[in-house]
């Protein structure tokens, strides 16, 4: 894919996302934190459209980097992990998917990253939809941690620019992000 090309799919799924996704008023965040606006990049990765240019996108960021695997923190990572999951197939890239639940299941296999079994050493990326505190992604690789997984990095699609990014530093995550907050006018 050429640069034009990213760049093009990168303003469709803005624009997605500003008309979609990106509410005004007065909310509360998983972090705690209220807001005057919410972006629920749900709404555009569950849609075909915005499931395939996130997942695009996301291929196209870490296609240098023999990624093994791509998941993230459950719901805002689902419906992205499972887009980059098929685009991958499609383009023959040898990545696994996974979900990583906030608790491991009480019943079942009492996983709490589910998908195909990871190996020690797996190259894992992290990927959610909008990283406001960083929270999530912090819970994701502490439970990644604790099967013997380390990662260094996450992706997500808008970064709210509320501490996300010093927040993951601290742990030793570099965050990147599609878009910030400046890209929708604030």
């Amino acid at each position: 894919m050429v640069k034009e090309d990213i760049q093009e799919l990168e303003q469709k799924l803005l624009t997605l996302l500003k008309k979609e996704a990106f509410k005004r008023g007065k909310f509360t965040l998983s972090s705690g934190k209220t807001s005057n606006y919410y972006l629920d990049g749900r709404v555009i990765t569950l849609t075909p459209e915005g499931a395939y240019l996130a997942a695009s996108i996301i291929l196209e960021m870490t296609k240098a980097d023999n990624v093994t695997a791509i998941g993230g923190p459950t719901l805002g990572a689902d419906p992205i992990t499972g887009a980059v999951a098929c685009m991958a197939h499609i383009k023959n890239i040898p990545i696994k998917a996974f979900i990583v639940r906030k608790s491991a299941k009480e019943h079942g296999a009492g996983r709490q990253i589910e998908g195909p079994r990871l190996e020690k050493g797996a190259k894992v990326v992290l990927v959610d939809d909008v990283a406001t505190t960083g929270k999530a992604l912090l819970e994701a690789k502490e439970a990644l941690a604790g099967e013997g997984i380390s990662v260094d990095r996450a992706i997500v699609i808008v970064d709210r620019k509320e501490g996300a990014a010093q927040n993951l530093q601290k742990s030793g995550l570099k965050l990147e992000s599609i878009f910030t907050i400046n890209d929708f006018g604030l």
